[in-house]
């Protein structure tokens, strides 16, 4: 398991060249302490989109991603940066995204698999500092 500190994540966060942002959307719940650090630095509303797939253990809980409450905002001609911890699958994010058709998304996961990604080099599990 590889420890993360904030600091290392918010080092991260200032080399990463993220376009202009209006709105980050949090995937919950995993997502949401990510989501937060990323709309503050980049000074962007943040949003929270509620999912689930995962359990505490991060075994699979359902076959596929549910959304557990349908994102009914107003967000044209926002530019939307969606964010998870992880993204390997690409499922959750697959979820979410199908949510938001029509409208300018990016994607960002502090591991795994996005437009955006802090920790490419790390493929094992991570100890997330806001875990306990």
């Amino acid at each position: 398991m590889v420890p993360l500190s904030f600091k290392e994540i918010t080092e991260r966060l200032r080399i990463i060249e993220f376009p202009k942002i209006d709105v980050v959307i949090g995937i919950g719940t995993g997502g949401v302490p990510a989501a937060t650090m990323v709309a503050y630095h980049l000074d962007a509303e943040l949003l929270v989109m509620t999912l689930n797939y995962r359990d505490e253990e991060n075994n699979p809980r359902y076959t596929e991603p549910k959304v557990l409450e349908k994102a009914n905002w107003d967000l044209e001609g926002k530019r939307i940066l969606l964010v998870d911890d992880v993204s390997v699958s690409g499922k959750t994010m697959q979820a979410a995204l199908s949510q938001l058709k029509g409208l300018h998304v990016k994607t960002c996961a502090m591991k795994g698999t996005a437009d955006y990604v802090l920790f490419p080099e790390i493929k094992d599990c991570v100890k997330w500092p806001w875990k306990p």
